[in-house]
């Protein structure tokens, strides 16, 4: 066994504050020691977790390379640290959970440490959706905001997600250069058990401003049907009470999804975006007769949404295989994509924004990984348009006046003076009000998607992953440049080839990055066909189009 490796477990055995945690390694240097193949032992001793987008992320297990008490208490101790250098001691910080494993005692010793270190901690009440915590750092103008989850990852994973209440976007998820500054200092952090807590926290339930807050998105008085699934998550009954109070109270929520699970047992991911995860939701809207189909992330910050698609199978890039026809005149249902959710709320929340804002003044944002038509749709209504890199920590940060941001992986910000970040919960209760709005005109909201196409042209997306290691997808991002395409780099690790509009006005669009959290390389395509009063010819012809973008996408990123 390697001694190095056996030295660096027992400090850390030494310095670990858990019993259990203790246990569990020693168990495995002692199996390690006496004959056990020590790769174990050396994954949960490998490279600490960074304290990347928006902090922490990973599997729940001892050791540096995992998230567990220890990890907690240095990561908030840097955190606190880095506070106090910037002049915020005894500013008031808010800490929240999810229900994941390791959650309540991951938020105990943030809120512990922060206490100690002589803030003004306020704990949100048991498990809470994500955008509640960013809700509450904007409301009490706290310093800083800790939330414990990992969203959407898998159930052996947790997390550790801050938002600052300071700087050029209070409430936000915290950026460069705070997140390398933050990290350096828990690089200098003390040992976990030499940080000091203390439980002098106290309670903060802001879901009564929050939920008075969503009564302002709502706009139609028209009743609607929804089926909704929080997926084994925290966003359930908040979801359901915002619902409730903007008028909508005919809501039916997938039984077997209602109540928060660690281990969501009905997925293998329990990701929206992911194929079959919807099916329960499907089933149940197509069985209510449900107008609209809701599914909230596990955390809540995202939202995405199904839509009956007529009669016959599904049609269209969102397709949501089983859960859509019934074969018995029961209408199909798709759910619909984030690009194409982010159409219909761009220009919904520019169409009610009109009157509040001089034209020139609104913002919308989205990255550059996610579809063109919104610029187009900004430039229709007078807006201004913003393009980012990915995450919602450089979407809120587009410029002054934002109305609206979204990215493509079904994150939406339709509030943000209220959350400074996606939210899947106030996304939902706009969605609703923007069907409601379509029913009471006998119009649907794929009728309104048609609309846009017949305005803007028809812009189909769709993604593309490729297994691989975090090197080979950095050089396949470094080396192309194929022919025929114009290139730039919106950043060194994102690469853009464009094919200009021809002389009909077809333009094709190709990103490519390697994934920040899994090894892969990411690539998000798009086609574009002009305007055309024949909408269903127009969109036969992008989907055939898209088909072939990427076949040669395929063959571009091998």
């Amino acid at each position: 066994m390697d001694p190095g490796l056996r030295d660096r477990t027992l400090r850390w055995i030494a310095d670990d504050p858990e019993p259990a945690d203790r246990a569990a390694l020693q168990q495995l240097l002692v199996a390690a020691m006496t004959g056990a193949d020590p790769a174990d032992l050396a994954g949960v001793m490998g490279e600490p977790l960074r304290f990347g987008t928006a902090g922490l992320r990973g599997p729940v297990r001892p050791g540096p390379a995992g998230m567990n008490v220890a990890v907690v208490r240095r990561a908030t101790a840097g955190l606190a640290a880095w506070l106090v250098s910037e002049g915020h001691r005894g500013g008031p910080v808010v800490v929240g959970r999810d229900a994941r494993h390791g959650s309540e005692a991951f938020a105990r010793a943030a809120a512990g440490v922060l206490a100690a270190a002589g803030f003004a901690v306020h704990v949100l009440p048991g498990a809470q959706p994500t955008p509640l915590l960013a809700f509450a750092v904007q409301r009490l103008r706290a310093v800083a905001g800790v939330q414990i989850t990992a969203s959407h990852n898998p159930p052996q994973d947790n997390g550790y997600k801050v938002y600052l209440g300071t700087g050029d976007a209070p409430g936000a998820q915290l950026a460069p250069p705070a997140d390398a500054r933050i990290e350096a200092a828990i690089g200098a952090a003390p040992a976990a058990v030499s940080v000091p807590e203390d439980r002098a926290a106290r309670g903060l339930d802001p879901t009564e401003d929050y939920l008075a807050r969503m009564e302002t998105l709502r706009h139609n008085g028209f009743p609607l049907r929804i089926a909704l699934t929080p997926l084994h998550g925290v966003g359930g009954a908040t979801a359901v009470h915002a619902l409730a109070r903007t008028g909508f109270t005919d809501v039916h929520v997938v039984a077997e999804q209602a109540r928060p699970d660690p281990d969501f047992p009905t997925v293998a991911f329990p990701n929206p975006e992911e194929p079959g995860v919807t099916d329960l939701l499907l089933a149940l809207a197509a069985e209510r007769g449900a107008d609209l189909a809701i599914a909230l992330d596990p955390d809540a910050d995202r939202c995405a949404i199904g839509v009956p698609a007529g009669g016959g199978p599904a049609e269209g890039p969102g397709d949501s295989g089983p859960g859509g026809a019934t074969g018995d005149g029961v209408p199909a249902w798709r759910m619909l994509t984030g690009d194409e959710t982010g159409a219909l709320l761009g220009d919904h929340l520019l169409r009610h924004s009109a009157s509040g804002q001089g034209s020139g003044d609104r913002l919308v944002a989205t990255t550059v990984v996610s579809s063109s038509l919104l610029g187009r749709i900004a430039a229709a209504h007078g807006a201004r348009f913003a393009e980012t890199l990915t995450g919602f920590k450089w979407i809120v940060r587009a410029g002054p006046g934002l109305v609206y941001g979204y990215e493509e992986a079904l994150g939406h910000c339709v509030d943000p003076d209220a959350v400074r970040d996606k939210d899947g919960i106030a996304t939902a209760v706009v969605l609703a009000d923007l069907a409601a709005g379509l029913k009471a005109e006998g119009r649907t909201l794929l009728d309104r998607l048609d609309e846009l196409f017949a305005a803007h042209g028809v812009h189909r997306t769709a993604g593309l992953s490729l297994r691989m290691p975090p090197a080979q997808a950095r050089a396949v991002v470094e080396r192309l440049g194929p022919p025929g395409w114009e290139v730039d780099r919106p950043a060194p690790d994102v690469l853009r080839l464009r094919r200009p509009a021809d002389r009909d006005g077809r333009a094709a669009r190709l990103v490519v990055r390697p994934s920040g959290t899994e090894p892969k390389l990411k690539a998000y395509l798009e086609v574009v066909e002009p305007p055309d009063a024949n909408v269903a010819a127009a969109k036969a012809r992008a989907d055939e189009r898209l088909a072939d973008l990427r076949t040669e996408a395929e063959e571009l990123l091998r």
